[in-house]
């Protein structure tokens, strides 16, 4: 049973910096890409990040709005992706969703996404 279990969410202030985490089990990491996402309240769903497959290069890319901020990474023995967030302000806050696409292309568009964890809160103060 694929299961996404993201954490480290919570209260920070304008500036600050928080590492969510999404534990991954059911299926191995390696092939696997992995999108964050966050949902504003009133908002679409926006793509944050990802990380390819290790069968794609494993590569990352950013939204333009957490670029150089941001950071996703994976560990494939702990099976835990990884987005470090840094220099946050008001509108990083939302909920923020871990998506896996076992194809390990990886995409903004989260229609690809075929597993989703429950998401964890963000929230900034100013």
């Amino acid at each position: 049973q694929v299961q996404l279990v993201e954490s480290g969410g919570g209260l920070v202030q304008s500036g600050g910096s928080l590492t969510l985490s999404c534990e991954v089990s059911g299926f191995s990491l390696d092939a696997a890409a992995f999108g964050w996402f966050r949902q504003a309240p009133g908002k679409e769903r926006e793509a944050v990040a990802f990380i390819r497959g290790s069968s794609k290069g494993g590569s990352t890319v950013y939204a333009d709005s957490v670029k150089d901020r941001f950071t996703v990474s994976k560990d494939n023995t702990k099976k835990i992706v990884y987005l470090q967030m840094r220099s946050l302000n008001p509108e990083d806050t939302g909920v923020y969703y871990c998506g896996a696409d076992p194809l390990g292309i990886g995409t903004f568009n989260r229609y690809m996404y075929e597993h989703w964890g429950q998401g964890t809160q963000v929230t900034v103060s100013s």
